[in-house]
């Protein structure tokens, strides 16, 4: 990754939108006073979702917003579909179904706007849904809230907005690690990224910064010495040796290229010290 395209902002769902809306509000700091597209592309019924983060980011300053919806792929080739993508400052996919994202707009107008937004310093946001299509390898379904079983996941190709990395969202909440363990299993080439709900990575360049509640949980499975996912029967257990757990809070940076993460440096008010 360069550290010339703009800032990605990937959020593991059920962000804060009433409260103090950190990661909101760190859109909003991003967006300034342009213009940003809301994709409700991933939702089946999209009802409700705009008027939800309209009302969200009324008092943040960002009030130029526009809704972008497709109901078929043939939309994503309208000029009336992308004219008011042309000049947003950035777009946030919401949640509903990654795969939706994907099949709708992959390889479309649409993608290639999202992409020259991204190129020229625009800001790429999405939540839940819109967290995991941004990875090269998109988690797709896998059961949550047990060990991983061999065979049962789903992948697909995302927007690989971060490559070389998988990405998995309401994760300590829904119990995903198994999933992620299985499928950087899959692909050891790749680092698995698991954030937890109202909690966000900020990616700029190779690096990302972890902000609000919850936790990122990093799967690194380039020293694995032992896995059984190309030999075992389906719903064995998964078995995998040397495998690396990051566990980050807010605050703490990770290095995609080296694969390492720094530590936090917590601010010390007046009334605080000793």
């Amino acid at each position: 990754m360069t550290g010339n395209k703009g800032p990605l902002i990937i959020i593991g769902g059920h962000e804060d939108k009433e409260g103090r809306r950190k990661i909101l509000r760190e859109i909003a700091r991003t967006v300034g006073e342009g213009k940003l597209v809301i994709a409700t592309v991933a939702s089946h019924e999209p009802e409700g979702y705009f008027d939800t983060y309209k009302t969200a980011f009324a008092d943040l300053g960002v009030t130029n917003l526009v809704e972008l919806y497709v109901t078929e792929r043939a939309e994503s080739h309208r000029e009336e579909t992308l004219a008011p993508i042309n000049d947003a400052a950035g777009i946030f996919f919401t949640g509903g179904d990654q795969l939706r994202i994907s099949s709708q707009i992959g390889d479309t107008p649409i993608e290639r706007l999202v992409r020259e937004i991204h190129d020229r310093g625009g800001l790429i946001a999405g939540t839940s849904a819109g967290a995991a299509v941004m990875s090269e390898i998109m988690l797709v379904r896998g059961a949550s809230g047990e060990t991983h079983r061999i065979g049962d996941l789903n992948m697909a190709p995302g927007l690989g907005l971060v490559p070389d990395a998988i990405i998995d969202q309401h994760f300590a909440e829904r119990g995903r690690i198994g999933r992620l363990l299985g499928a950087v299993a899959q692909n050891p080439r790749v680092v698995g990224i698991g954030i937890d709900e109202d909690t966000a990575i900020v990616v700029t360049g190779s690096t990302f910064k972890v902000i609000g509640a919850g936790a990122v949980y990093i799967v690194d499975g380039e020293h694995v010495t032992h896995s059984n996912i190309s030999e075992a029967k389906p719903e064995r257990t998964l078995s995998m040796h040397g495998v690396v757990l990051h566990v980050l809070s807010s605050g703490d940076e990770f290095d995609m290229d080296s694969r390492t993460p720094a530590l936090s440096v917590p601010q010390v008010t007046e009334g605080e010290k000793a």
